[in-house]
């Protein structure tokens, strides 16, 4: 079982942002919308993740982070994509071509 946590990066009234760290490296990003019937969770997941692993961070999300907010949900929906990151692009930082962020 992997050994993993989640930092938040924001909150507003109906969703939450998450960083999915494994012991101390960003493995991923959650990112939770919540309705009135619904809650929608896109996981961006690190390439080296196993099914395994992806299904935990779910399971963690759906115990941890989506039933302590207390919405009584019909439909818990999630969108998993697995790959690696190639950049972060802000208004405070100008993204180079090649990768490095300024």
């Amino acid at each position: 079982m992997a050994e993993f946590s989640f930092q938040r990066e924001v909150r507003t009234p109906s969703s939450e942002a998450y960083m999915i760290m494994e012991l101390d490296r960003q493995v991923g990003r959650v990112d939770i919308h919540f309705t009135n019937e619904m809650v929608h969770v896109a996981i961006a997941a690190d390439e080296s993740l196993t099914q395994e692993t992806i299904q935990e961070i779910i399971d963690s999300v759906d115990e941890d982070l989506v039933d302590s907010v207390g919405i009584n949900r019909e439909n818990f929906v999630v969108h998993v994509f697995q790959g690696r990151e190639t950049g972060v692009f802000s208004d405070e930082n100008e993204f180079s071509e090649d990768g490095d962020n300024h």
